[in-house]
């Protein structure tokens, strides 16, 4: 058999147990404190551009700690009240990705380091070098988690609340914990799910023998998928730049590239190539930015979001189709340019569209945003202008179809494209999984 063998300078030397077990722990605390540094960096640079720092009680590293939390998969719980006055009906559900984009990308490149030796592994070795990385990384999330916890006194202006909490001394809050068994639960998933990526798009990382062969149909999809929403995000920082320099407002605008970029990047890019989301927000919130999409979903009822509607009230978000296209397109090429000479378009298109199908997938579950915040008085309806919502959905059955079908596509012109491209062509297997 015959198959895309990764680069490789030769086997490195065998290591006794005791020396992968005392290497393994030692690049897993690397990896983890690493992510989690540059995870509260940026989250502490988007909050403070947000205008965080001026948070009473000294909540700023408290506030960081939740953002890093959420990042990283884990569950942040809204709590408030009055008293017996009013009670808060509050949920938040939203992934500041920016800051798990970075994160990831560092846990996952000192992860993939140490492992660039060779072109295949044992289970044995791929699991002594994720266990360390996994526990300890649920031990950091456990600290951030019992850090992310305030609360806050509203201020209600001349509302009943206010007349009779000054009454009663017993004044609105609003805090925030998180909820730590959900966060080891999601936490444990986002950890694990980013190994699997890693190990997935990285050609020089080695696999298990019996896994070798899957190497020519799943790595170059998934690399090149991967560059495709890494592509998407830089051509968002670049277009946040531009608004920076030229809208005013720099502040607010970095504050979003900073927590939300990739939020919106990926958003737009499922537009791009057909898909749909629906949403609305009401009160006194809302999405900081793109002006145009709070414009879509201010109302009472849900609103489709889509090319069509945006374009409706501004004709340059028929951008977003030319700048999907490019982006697939060249998608598909980097795709068959990485596989060996010996696939076919066919098998270019369902590797691509199945990648791009299950990468859009994940998308939609990451990027929505349910947030709402009401305060009842005395169980009776919401205090106005202490009320909120904010929603924004994926139409999961359009977004994930779309994506399959324009992957496809886009891997077998891809594929055509990439003919007159020398590539690599096909090698042998490595001896070690031949005798497997």
């Amino acid at each position: 058999m015959s198959v895309s063998s990764p680069s490789s300078p030769g086997p490195a030397p065998p290591l006794s147990a005791s020396g992968v077990s005392a290497r393994a722990w030692r690049d897993a605390l690397v990896a983890v404190v690493a992510g989690f540094a540059v995870m509260a960096a940026v989250a502490a640079a988007g909050l403070a551009c947000a205008g965080a720092t001026g948070l009473p009680g000294g909540a700023f590293p408290r506030v960081v700690a939740a953002v890093v939390v959420m990042a990283a998969g884990g569950s942040i719980e809204v709590t408030g009240g009055a008293g017996f006055l009013a009670e808060a009906d509050a949920s938040l559900s939203v992934l500041p990705l920016s800051v798990s984009l970075v994160g990831a990308l560092t846990v996952g490149s000192l992860f993939l380091r140490p492992l660039h030796n060779r072109a295949v592994t044992r289970p044995g070795e791929l699991l002594a070098r994720a266990g360390p990385l996994v526990l300890l990384w649920l031990l950091a999330l456990t600290g951030a988690a019992l850090l992310a916890r305030q609360t806050f006194g509203i201020a209600t202006g001349d509302s009943p609340v206010a007349d009779l909490g000054e009454l009663l001394d017993a004044s609105p809050t609003v805090g925030f914990r998180a909820a730590l068994p959900a966060t080891l639960g999601c936490g444990l998933l986002w950890i694990l799910g980013l190994l699997l990526i890693a190990l997935l798009v990285s050609r020089r990382a080695p696999l298990p023998a019996r896994l070798v062969r899957f190497h020519t149909a799943v790595r170059p999809a998934a690399f090149a998928t991967v560059a495709l929403l890494l592509a998407s995000v830089v051509l968002g920082l670049g277009v946040g730049l531009v608004v920076a320099a030229t809208q005013g407002h720099a502040d607010r605008t970095f504050a979003v590239i900073l927590l939300g970029l990739p939020n919106l990047a990926w958003f737009a890019l499922t537009l791009g190539f057909g898909g749909a989301w629906e949403g609305k927000v009401e009160g006194p919130f809302g999405l900081p930015m793109p002006q145009l999409l709070d414009e879509v979903l201010r109302g009472h009822d849900l609103s489709r979001v889509d090319v069509a509607s945006l374009a409706e009230r501004d004709s340059r978000a028929w951008w977003l189709v030319v700048v999907a296209a490019v982006l697939l397109l060249g998608t598909g090429f980097l795709a068959a340019v990485r596989s060996p000479a010996g696939v076919r378009a066919w098998q270019h298109a369902l590797h691509l569209g199945v990648a791009l199908a299950l990468a859009t997938l994940a998308v939609c579950l990451l990027a929505g945003v349910q947030a709402r915040f009401g305060l009842s008085l005395l169980g009776i309806g919401d205090v106005g202008g202490l009320g909120g919502i904010v929603e924004l959905l994926p139409v999961l059955w359009r977004t994930v179809g779309l994506a399959l079908v324009w992957g496809a596509l886009a891997g077998f012109l891809g594929a055509l494209l990439a003919r007159p491209v020398h590539r690599r062509g096909l090698v042998e297997e490595p001896p070690a999984a031949a005798e497997k």
